[in-house]
């Protein structure tokens, strides 16, 4: 982690990017767990207001601190720190994690084998039961919903490789050359799905997502919203749902897909509603509807290219044949 690291090893390739948002009581031991890792660190904070931003500073100096003046959202603090990094790769890492040791190398060596890849995710498993995955890749299918594969299941049956939709911000690695072509991510989602987002718009261009399941992560999770289901969460994530499919579905597209979009946005109410969200969940649907409608909306959509023709009918299959794995888990 420290710059006497990086210049014993000669050889790092990696910025690990860690947002920060009143993560007192996790910062430190995401820090601690990287000590040996061959990686510069940056934590971006969030105007945090419990101390964290101060214990980073104390007790971590080898880590460069990014002091925002007050909370700009996932987002933003994510793209500020990929800014500031001038390294082959780049690796989000939510502050409430501890890394398994050779965590690094592992997602480095699963992008070195193809120049095709974009994204690695790691095996993000529950840091209070370990025996159970918290995210082994994240899916995208028709009905609009986005979705961890193997959440709260036994981790021993994740240990394959294999091509996934999109990498969780909460532990990934992304190649910073691609970043370039493609852009960053999109800080109108604020927080939530802006992952799912990425990933789709790599698969556009033509690259891949990859599960590098020998890279492990303990997650303790929600340490900044507080809870898995919440207002905030709620509005947010009805938001962005409709903005990914705005964002990266031509209108044909959309067209083929509305009956599935309308009955997953449909059954994603009910489900809030019974949380107690409904209320939540159908604010951010209207937000989500608006912020398609704006300019700054319509200025970050993805282009239709007639060139992308095979690769939208790739996606397209993969949208359906993502229903039935959804359906299975």
């Amino acid at each position: 982690m420290s710059e006497e690291i990086a210049g014993r090893d000669g050889g790092i390739r990696s910025t690990i990017v860690i947002p920060n948002y009143n993560g007192i009581n996790y910062i430190g031991n995401c820090l601690a767990s990287l000590a040996d890792e061959p990686a510069r660190v940056i934590v971006v904070d969030n105007g945090s207001t419990d101390g964290s931003r101060q214990l980073v500073q104390e007790k971590f100096p080898g880590a460069r601190m990014i002091a925002l003046e007050k909370n700009f959202g996932f987002c933003t603090a994510v793209n500020r720190g990929m800014a500031a990094s001038d390294t082959t790769y780049v690796i989000l890492l939510n502050n409430d994690t501890t890394v398994r040791p050779g965590f690094v190398r592992v997602l480095e060596a699963a992008l070195e084998r193809d120049g095709r890849v974009f994204s690695g995710a790691a095996k993000m498993v529950n840091m209070r039961h370990p025996e159970l995955i918290d995210d082994a890749g994240d899916y995208y299918c028709a009905l609009g919903w986005a979705f961890a594969a193997g959440k709260d299941r036994p981790a021993q049956r994740y240990n394959r490789q294999r091509e996934i939709f999109s990498a969780c911000g909460g532990a990934c690695i992304y190649r910073r050359s691609i970043l370039g072509e493609i852009g960053m991510l999109d800080e109108n989602h604020f927080a939530y799905l802006e992952d799912v987002d990425l990933g789709y718009r790599a698969k556009l261009f033509g690259y891949r997502n990859l599960y590098v399941p020998e890279a492990v992560v303990y997650h303790a999770g929600s340490a900044s919203s507080g809870s898995r289901y919440n207002a905030f969460k709620a509005e947010l994530t009805a938001a962005n749902s409709v903005y990914v499919v705005y964002k990266n579905m031509p209108p044909a597209q959309i067209l083929i897909n509305l009956p599935f979009l309308l009955a997953g946005f449909a059954v994603k109410f009910l489900f809030y509603c019974r949380k107690g969200l409904g209320g939540s969940w159908w604010k951010g649907t209207r937000k989500g509807i608006r912020l398609c409608r704006s300019l700054q909306g319509q200025k970050r959509r993805v282009p239709f290219s007639r060139k992308r023709l095979s690769v939208y009918l790739e996606i397209q299959w993969e949208l359906w044949r993502n229903i039935w794995y959804r359906i299975r888990l």
